[in-house]
């Protein structure tokens, strides 16, 4: 445990000594990782602790980041409007989990994915609001919005990367604290047997539900999180292929390791960034990497690691 607080604390401190070490772009690059990881973090919620796969993660993650931009534009403080996006989509997470808990397996895949692509539907069709196809463009980094000499801006870029970076640390200590908690073990628990969970005395639908809705949350987070970096946000955050991101990065990863998605966010975007370099066939071969890497790394690369120190360990 001293070792892995240990590596998370110098990974931390890596991730917040980018700007002073790195350029622009990698600085870019290296935030939409973090933001990815969380979004796999809040997806792994639902898959690997609890066993139950979601194709509808884009629609929280774009809720709060259109809640963020209209409250932007508005002229809320920066912190408050990611905050409130966050609220929004765990809001919108509320209200689709009542449908979606339900149901379980494949039933509850479908219903997200296509709660999702209802989202969707109205994020490009409610022009008045989200500026349709066209999107929010022109979201400001204001001021950060707390009292007295903190109340600085977030003008540059590099403030507003250690900004959201601190940001998403925090959140993915809480869900790390989260997966050890007792709603972590009775997550496990209904993964394992939901039938004998439940005969155990864990409520298993509103466990799942409350699942559900902090997913939702942090998905939003990571949401809210992006509109101010790329100031513009589009109705492609909504759609389903947002959400297969990370259902892939998690399976690149291993859904069975708290770091699973993390590394697997890593994997995925640098491996995307490589690709499209060499070949404007990009798409083709980038799809062909991942299938290898998923069949050949059965419990993600995490897992692939776990099995190799096994022999050594039983020597």
């Amino acid at each position: 445990m001293r070792a892995r607080l240990a590596a998370g604390a110098v990974l931390a401190v890596v991730v917040l000594l980018v700007p002073a070490i790195a350029g622009p772009f990698l600085r870019y690059l290296v935030l939409n990782m973090l933001l990815l990881a969380l979004l796999a973090l809040s997806f792994n919620l639902l898959f690997g602790m609890t066993g139950l796969l979601s194709f509808g993660q884009g629609a929280f993650y774009a809720g709060g980041a259109y809640s963020a931009a209209l409250l932007l534009r508005a002229g809320v403080p920066l912190l408050w409007s990611i905050l409130l996006g966050a609220l929004a989509a765990a809001a919108l997470a509320a209200v689709l989990g009542a449908f979606c808990v339900r149901h379980t397996r494949i039933y509850f895949s479908m219903l997200t994915l296509a709660f999702g692509m209802l989202v969707y539907a109205v994020v490009w069709k409610w022009t008045a609001v989200t500026g349709g196809d066209d999107g929010l463009i022109g979201i400001p980094r204001a001021r950060i919005g707390l009292p007295g000499p903190l109340d600085f801006s977030l003008d540059s870029p590099a403030r507003y990367y250690l900004f959201a970076a601190v940001l998403v640390l925090l959140s993915m200590a809480v869900l790390h604290r989260l997966s050890a908690s007792p709603l972590g073990l009775a997550l496990r628990a209904i993964r394992e047997n939901a039938e004998r969970a439940e005969f155990s005395g864990v409520p298993v639908r509103r466990t799942i539900y409350i699942a559900f809705v902090t997913a939702g949350l942090f998905a939003g987070l990571s949401g809210a999180l992006l509109a101010p970096l790329e100031q513009t946000v589009s109705p492609s955050t909504a759609h389903w292929t947002k959400s297969a991101e990370p259902v892939m990065a998690t399976l690149i990863g291993g859904p069975l390791s708290f770091l699973g998605p993390i590394l697997g966010a890593v994997v995925y975007l640098g491996l995307k960034e490589i690709i499209v370099r060499f070949t404007e066939y990009w798409l083709l071969v980038f799809g062909l990497v991942l299938l290898a890497m998923v069949l050949v790394f059965r419990g993600g690369l995490v897992g692939a690691a776990s099995r190799l120190r096994m022999p050594r360990r039983r020597t």
